[in-house]
Parts: C-alpha cells; structure tokens; sequence
C-alpha cells in the first residue's frame, strides 16, 4: 500500500514538472516557431514561384528557380567569397583571441585597461563601423591616403581595387570580431583552478609549457565552440560588406547575403531571392554540422 501512494506521488510530481516546463517552454518555442521556423518553410515555398514581392499574383514555377540556382556562377562566386572569409576568418581571428585572452588571464586585474579598450570595437554596431572605414579608406580623402600623400605618396584605393577589396573587409571584420573570440576564452580560462597553475609551477613548469600541457587542452571546448560561431557568422556576414562596399567593386566582395538581398529587394525577384536565402541555408547547415562533427572528433582524440 506503501508502495502505491509513493509510485502515485512520484507520478504526479512527474506530471507537475512536465506541466511547469510546458509552460515555460511553451513562450520560447511560440516565438522560434513564427520567427524561426515559420520564415524557412515560407522561403522555401516562395522558392518555388515567380514572383516579385509586391503584387498578389504568384505564378508557381516549381524547381526552375533551383535549377537556376544549381548553374548561378554569381551564386558560386559569392560562395567562395564567404568561403575565403571563413578560412581567413579562422587564421586571424581565433589565434589572434587566444594571444589577448592569455595575455590578459597572466596580467590579471593589472590588465583592465588594455581588456576595456580592446573590447571596444565589439560595441559598435557593424554599420557604424562599415560607414567609418568606408571613409577612412576612401582613395581621395581617407586616413591612409592622406598619411600617404603627406610623405609624397599617392593615393591608396583599399576598396576600389578587386584584388584587395575582399581582404580589406576581411581585416575589418576580424578587427570589430576579435574582441567577442578574447573575452570568450577569457572566460574559460575563468574555469580552469589556480591550483592546476601552482602545481606546475612547483614542479618547474614555464608558462609556455604550462599553456601548451594545462591551459590548451582545457580550453579545446571552447575553442571548438569558438570556431564554429567564426565559421557561421563568416558564412552570413551581410551588413558591414554591404555597407563598405555595396558587393563591389564589380562581385569581388560580393556574398552569398548580399546577392540575396540584391536579389530580392533590388532586381525585384523574390522567388529567386529566396531560392538564394534556401541555398545559402542548406549550405550553412551542412558545413556548420560537418565542422562541429570532424572538431568534436578531434577533441575525443
């Protein structure tokens, strides 16, 4: 009887937490739903027409705008722009976090300033950064071609040029990005103990042999979770490029967004522009789940 009243009241709590979770679930999966969900399914049907996001008439034309996509060579290209920020992304921006983050863990509270002011560039929003490098290196009246006609030089054209456009942008983003990546590994080495620290050095191990034996394979989690996030945002950068170079000159910073906005709400193709938004989805998505799984791989080892 005993038994009973327990296996009844371990049962009810068992419903009353259920009850309590719906609940609180049920706001944050009502907004994913409309925001997250809904929007995808609709991008995916509206791939499916032509149409020119204003009328109410939609001619359905099945998978003509995919085929299309299948064969863009403007869709490509735009890929391996954002391909090349993901790569170059990488080199800078996770190495170059990991130095100021050690850095600053070895200076402790004597660091504070130096953690204040390189965060900085964090806090500004990418359109306000876009608007004040797009002056800074314009070729006529910008900061580096000023500083080079003062010392008899010429003009220095960083963003008109094809060949140095995308790498301009590049060093921008990893500038304002960088300091998101520093106070990320930071925080974990927050959780590594101290004790781990003074044991190696009671055993007299330098501080480059205790990063590389104690500090770095602690911090590989996040490192992993950092790299991803760098991978992903590479790959949907759309606001500082277009603000800085519109997707130009000619498509030589074009991206994937960027096409997709142009796309859409230029050229007034929205059946196209989402087939681009699907595309440009489907292979975030593979990538992003094909780099978590060969890095967790790698971690196991």
């Amino acid at each position: 009887m005993i038994g009973n009243k327990f296996t009844s009241l371990q049962n009810a709590r068992r419903r009353e937490i259920r009850l309590v979770s719906a609940v609180f679930l049920f706001p944050a999966l009502f907004f994913l739903a409309v925001f997250i969900v809904y929007p995808i399914i609709d991008s995916f049907i509206t791939s499916t027409f032509q149409w020119n996001g204003m009328s109410q008439e939609r001619k359905f034309i099945g998978l003509v705008n995919w085929r299309q996509l299948v064969t863009d060579a403007s869709f490509w290209s735009a890929f391996g722009n954002n391909m090349i920020i993901m790569f170059m992304s990488l080199l800078f921006q996770v190495p170059f976090a990991m130095i100021l983050a050690t850095f600053l863990d070895s200076t402790g509270k004597k660091g504070f300033i130096f953690k204040v002011i390189w965060f900085l560039p964090y806090l500004i929003s990418s359109v306000a950064i876009g608007i004040l490098f797009k002056f800074a290196l314009d070729a006529n009246y910008g900061l580096i071609s000023s500083i080079s006609k003062l010392f008899g030089g010429g003009s220095i054209d960083l963003l008109g040029r094809p060949g140095y456009a995308l790498f301009t942008v590049i060093g921008v983003v990893c500038w304002q990005y960088i300091p998101f990546y520093m106070v990320l590994y930071l925080a974990a080495y927050g959780t590594i103990p101290v004790e781990l620290y003074e044991a190696a050095s009671i055993d007299g191990a330098t501080r480059g042999q205790y990063f590389w034996r104690v500090s770095l394979p602690l911090l590989k989690p996040t490192i992993i979770s950092g790299a991803t996030i760098s991978i992903i945002g590479s790959l949907k950068y759309f606001d500082l490029v277009f603000v800085m170079t519109g997707g130009g000159p000619g498509v030589s910073t074009e991206l994937m967004a960027t096409l997709m906005y142009k796309t859409s709400f230029v050229k007034f193709n929205m059946g196209y522009g989402a087939a681009v938004a699907c595309g440009m989805f489907l292979l975030i998505t593979v990538i992003a789940l094909f780099t978590i799984s060969v890095l967790n791989k790698r971690a196991e080892v």
